[in-house]
């Protein structure tokens, strides 16, 4: 039968340019053939399916309808005026100069006005309110790296000639991070301005070297959806598509088996979090690692928030599976010395099995009239006093210091993860590998919590999907007390939120626990621009467009 089918064919192509002149046929044939190949792009060869864009064209095509545009953009109008009056309200009527003065300020104007900008704000970090942020005070460390970068303000090393011993202590803070993470001494990596440009550096490096060694041309990386937003950064800088993976719902890390089936011929990285931002749980990088060396993909671990722990963990007491170079499968990995390295803001690292990796992180031009241009991350000029302040900051603490103060951090970590389990109407995500702990609640909407807490001065982070609270725990917290006070806390405001179950949200929160539920993610995009739109935000800002 099927056979007669595939017969026929020819008798029915023939009856369709019967009597039809050549060029009639030729302009067929060619519409044809390109309509085909238009459709067969549109379906299969886009970096989303055929589904989120059918969703996306339809949200577009409904913001011309008058009374939804409307409706939108009133909606715009009125977010952008909370947020300016947040920023408002946060800079306690501080004055604003737009115009540079007449006649510059002394030193002793200039250092108050600092003072007093950066002392703005409703909470107290310096003694430990906030998660995260900042992750430690020293007031002696905190001279020794303000003579340091009065030393090295104006050094660069873009010009290594000029100035080699900042390049000297660039390559030192680097050997020293590969001797943490178990490197060899083909080992490698180079300093970045933080997290975000370490991993942004991976992908392409990995980007650059699938397409070369492998012929890739249309580069997937495979990720938890908890790895840090980055890597989605990343992927929109560099034209990569992000195949995004679930979670085991009782771990809070990544499905090992889901990840295995998003692996595909364009894969060029498989990505693991030690430990990942939103529940502070560790994916299994072991597993993670054995897929790499399966199916010959790089393995970059995710380290920014917490290496700085993981890497003294086993001498403070704290074991935990191996997650860095000691598996063969992990071909890079990022870790942040402006988080528990205790660095300065600004600076971050990233490390590569191979030097051969590194190669393909480097940008080189060879034909510019200025001269040969490499560089070996994404600024060309880069702040030498960052790079000295890390180096002095690691000399400063010493090896021993850190061991110390990691086991403060866990100790308390540990204390605040058991307390919280043992109290009414919320529950902690998975298990909490180093500093980070994330609640929930089945009894109540958790961002009342939030709110509660902000209210007694304590700053946490919120999430989506499913809502939650988390905090970071960094040295500020060990503070002799500090947990306590938390903990009492937390629970006073449980007691009274139980009582009354159903109330809902106010403020801010609400509006980010009810972005959750618009479907056209586009409009939460808006919300957002409106938000980064306020933090430039001067006595006349321009309308949020």
């Amino acid at each position: 039968m099927r056979l007669l089918y595939v017969n026929a064919i020819p008798g029915i192509v023939n009856d369709v340019f019967k009597n039809k002149e050549p060029w009639q046929i030729v302009t067929m044939t060619s519409t044809a053939t390109l309509a085909t190949v238009w459709l067969w792009n549109f379906i299969f060869c886009q970096d989303k399916s055929l589904l989120e864009r059918g969703k996306k064209q339809l949200f577009k095509l409904a913001r011309y309808i008058p009374s939804i545009r409307d409706k939108i953009n009133g909606e715009l109008v009125k977010i952008n005026e909370t947020f300016e009056n947040d920023v408002v309200h946060r800079l306690k009527e501080a004055s604003f100069i737009v115009h540079l003065p007449k006649n510059g300020l002394n030193n002793e104007e200039i250092l108050n006005l600092v003072r007093q900008f950066v002392h703005l704000g409703d909470f107290d970090w310096q003694a430990g309110r906030v998660s995260g942020a900042v992750y430690r005070v020293n007031n002696e460390l905190k001279q020794l790296m303000g003579d340091v970068y009065t030393i090295a303000s104006y050094t660069n090393p873009l010009h290594p000639d000029v100035f080699p011993g900042i390049c000297k202590m660039e390559a030192e803070v680097v050997r020293i991070a590969c001797h943490l993470f178990h490197g060899d001494e083909e080992t490698c990596g180079t300093m970045t301005t933080g997290g975000t440009e370490s991993i942004l550096l991976a992908c392409k490096t990995f980007r650059d070297y699938a397409r070369e060694v492998k012929g890739i041309k249309k580069p997937e990386i495979v990720m938890p959806v908890t790895a840090h937003a980055a890597f989605d950064k990343a992927a929109q800088y560099l034209n990569i598509k992000i195949r995004a993976v679930s979670l085991d719902p009782q771990s809070y890390a990544v499905s090992i088996q889901a990840m295995r089936k998003a692996i595909t011929k364009n894969t060029i990285m498989l990505v693991g979090s030690a430990p990942n931002f939103p529940y502070g749980t560790m994916d299994n990088i072991e597993a993670i690692a054995e897929l790499g060396v399966k199916y010959n993909i790089p393995v970059h671990v995710d380290a920014c928030l917490g290496g700085f722990l993981t890497c003294f963990m086993s001498d403070a007491g704290y074991n935990l599976p191996p997650s860095d170079f000691r598996l063969p499968g992990v071909a890079s990995l990022s870790v942040d010395t402006h988080k528990y390295g205790y660095a300065p803001k600004g600076s971050s690292i990233i490390l590569y099995r191979k030097k051969m990796y590194r190669h393909y992180q480097y940008t080189i031009t060879t034909d510019w009239p200025g001269g040969i241009y490499g560089s070996p991350t994404i600024n060309g000029s880069r702040a030498g006093g960052i790079i000295a302040s890390c180096w002095a900051t690691l000399m400063y603490f010493g090896y021993n210091d850190y061991v110390e103060s990691t086991k403060k951090i866990i100790e308390t970590t540990k204390y605040i993860e058991r307390n919280l389990r043992e109290m009414d109407g919320i529950f902690v995500f998975g298990t909490p590998a180093t500093s980070v702990i994330a609640i929930g609640s089945n009894e109540f909407h958790i961002y009342r919590l939030s709110e509660a807490l902000s209210v007694k001065g304590w700053n946490l982070n919120t999430l989506q999907f499913p809502c939650g609270v988390h905090i970071c725990i960094t040295h500020m917290h060990t503070q002799p007390g500090l947990a306590d006070q938390f903990l009492k806390d937390v629970k006073s405001e449980l007691s009274t939120i139980l009582e009354n179950r159903n109330t809902l949200t106010e403020g801010k929160l609400a509006m980010y626990g009810m972005s959750q539920s618009i479907p056209d993610r586009s409009v939460v995009g808006d919300f957002t621009k409106c938000f980064l739109d306020s933090m430039y935000y001067t006595k006349e800002s321009e309308t949020c467009q």
